[in-house]
């Protein structure tokens, strides 16, 4: 099924100066960049962004990251776009990731793990409408 889903290269992995090396991950699993930004998120838009998380110990921790450097935001499309961009990014924490995944090449931490991505094509839908009209 053709959908999009959203992405995003976080702070850390921008630092690191791989946003090609990530792109061309996607590319070559059959997602198409349809759109793309680099953005400084707010203390404002990244708690409004990770609000599902409020309640949780690591939400002021996840705010202070985010914002902490820019963001490459990204819509993808493709078939079975959203599932297709999870299992390139790899398990949440890089310790538990697969060899050759982005979170696993990439990543420091569960917290700082290199990039997100809608886990739903609802979650996609609302995220790609926060950065993208």
């Amino acid at each position: 099924m053709m959908e999009r889903t959203f992405g995003m290269i976080k702070p850390n992995a921008m630092n690191k100066n791989i946003i090609g090396e990530i792109i061309k991950r996607a590319e070559s699993n059959g997602l198409k960049l349809i759109e793309a930004k680099i953005k400084q998120l707010t203390t404002d838009e990244a708690k409004l962004f990770y609000l599902e998380h409020k309640e949780r110990p690591f939400y002021d921790e996840l705010v202070t990251f985010m914002t902490s450097g820019p963001v490459m935001v990204m819509a993808f499309e493709g078939e079975n776009a959203v599932d297709v961009w999870r299992t390139v990014m790899g398990h949440t924490d890089p310790a538990q990731a697969e060899a050759g995944t982005i979170r696993k090449d990439f990543g420091d931490s569960i917290g700082e793990n290199a990039a997100h991505g809608s886990d739903a094509p609802g979650s996609a839908k609302r995220e790609l409408s926060f950065f993208f009209e």
